[in-house]
C-alpha cells in the first residue's frame, strides 16, 4: 500500500466518521419525536435496496452475493446489527449524543477481550491493560458512586458489546464469505427483522421530517459507501483510528443542535478510552507485522 493510497483511505475515513456523525444526530431528531422502531425499520428499507443495487450489479448478482455456506451465522450477524442500531438510537433519545458515543467508543476494546474466547486470538498482557485501562476511561464517565446511577446510562454499553460481538462474527465468517456476501445478509436479515417489528408501531410523519427521512437513509448509504472505498485503498488497520472522530463530529453536532453538554467526566474518560483503545489498535498492528515477519519454520502452533 503507497503512501497515496494510505492518505486518500485516512480521508475517506474522515469522511466517512463525518458522515455516520450526521446520520446519528439524524436519528436522534426522528427517534425522539417518531417510535425507534419504526425509524430504524425505514431506514433499514432503504439499506436493504442499496445493498440490493450493489449486487445486482456485480459479477454473479444477487444469486451470487447471497451464496454462503453460513447461513445461520450471516443471518444472525444481521439481526445482531439491526438490534444494536435500535439499542443505540434509543440510547441517543435517552442520554444524548456525547454521553451515549464517549461509552460506545469502548467497543473496539471489547472486541480485543472477545477475541481470544470467540475467535481463539491470543491477547497478550499489554493489550488486557489497556483494556482494563479503557474501561476505567467508562467508569470515569458513569461516575458510579459520585452521583446517582442511572441505569440508563448502562444503555450504550450494552450497544457496544452488541457491536463488538456482530464485529467478531464478522471475522468469523470472512474465514469463508467474501465480504459482499456479508454486507448482503446484514443488509437483508436487518431489513426483514425491523419490518416484523417495525410495523406495528407506524405512525404518521410530517413533511418535513420525511424530507430529514430522506436525509438519514442517504446519509446510511453515504457513509457505507465511503467506508467500503476507504478500505479498498488502505490498510484497515492504518485509517481505524480515525474513526474516533466519529465522537468529535457528534459531540459537535450535540452541542451546537441540541444544546448538549460536554461534562468534564465524560471528557476525561473518553480520552482514556480512545488512548486505550488506539494502543489496542497498535498492538494488533505490530504482533500482525511479527507474524508477517516470522519464517513459517519458527512459527509456534496456535495456542
Amino acid at each position: 500500500m503507497n503512501n497515496q493510497n494510505t492518505r486518500l483511505g485516512i480521508m475517506l475515513m474522515i469522511a466517512t466518521s463525518f458522515v455516520f456523525a450526521m446520520q446519528d444526530g439524524i436519528s436522534r431528531h426522528l427517534a425522539g419525536e417518531y417510535n425507534v422502531y419504526m425509524v430504524v425499520m425505514i431506514r433499514y428499507w432503504f439499506f436493504a435496496a442499496f445493498v440490493m443495487t450493489v449486487a445486482s450489479r456485480k459479477a454473479g448478482g444477487l444469486a451470487r452475493a447471497a451464496a454462503t455456506t453460513q447461513p445461520v451465522i450471516q443471518i444472525f450477524r444481521g439481526l445482531l446489527l439491526a438490534a444494536e442500531v435500535v439499542v443505540m438510537v434509543q440510547a441517543f433519545v435517552i442520554l444524548g449524543l456525547i454521553e451515549s458515543h464517549a461509552v460506545f467508543t469502548c467497543y473496539p476494546l471489547l472486541v480485543a477481550a472477545l477475541s481470544g474466547p470467540i475467535l481463539g486470538e491470543k491477547v497478550g498482557w499489554r493489550r488486557w491493560t489497556a483494556i482494563g485501562a479503557g474501561f476505567v476511561g467508562v467508569l470515569i464517565i458513569l461516575e458510579p458512586g459520585y452521583r446517582v446511577f442511572s441505569p440508563a446510562a448502562l444503555i450504550p454499553l450494552i450497544s457496544a458489546f452488541m457491536f463488538a460481538l456482530y464485529g467478531l462474527l464478522t471475522r468469523y465468517v470472512a474465514r469463508k464469505d467474501p465480504a459482499a456476501v456479508s454486507f448482503f445478509w446484514t443488509g437483508v436479515a436487518g431489513s426483514v427483522l425491523m419490518t416484523a417489528i417495525g410495523v406495528w408501531f407506524w405512525e404518521p410523519m410530517t413533511a418535513k421530517d420525511w424530507g430529514w427521512m430522506g436525509v438519514l437513509c442517504m446519509t446510511a448509504a453515504t457513509g457505507h459507501f465511503l467506508l467500503i472505498k476507504a478500505l479498498e485503498v488502505a490498510e484497515a488497520s492504518a485509517i481505524q483510528p480515525f474513526a474516533y472522530l466519529q465522537l468529535v463530529f457528534a459531540a459537535g453536532i450535540a452541542m451546537v443542535v441540541f444544546g448538549e453538554k460536554l461534562e468534564a467526566n465524560v471528557a476525561v474518560g473518553a480520552a482514556v478510552v480512545v488512548a486505550a483503545g488506539l494502543f489496542t489498535l497498535w498492538r494488533a498492528r505490530v504482533k500482525a507485522a511479527e507474524t508477517a515477519d516470522t519464517p513459517l519454520s519458527d512459527k509456534k502452533p496456535a495456542a
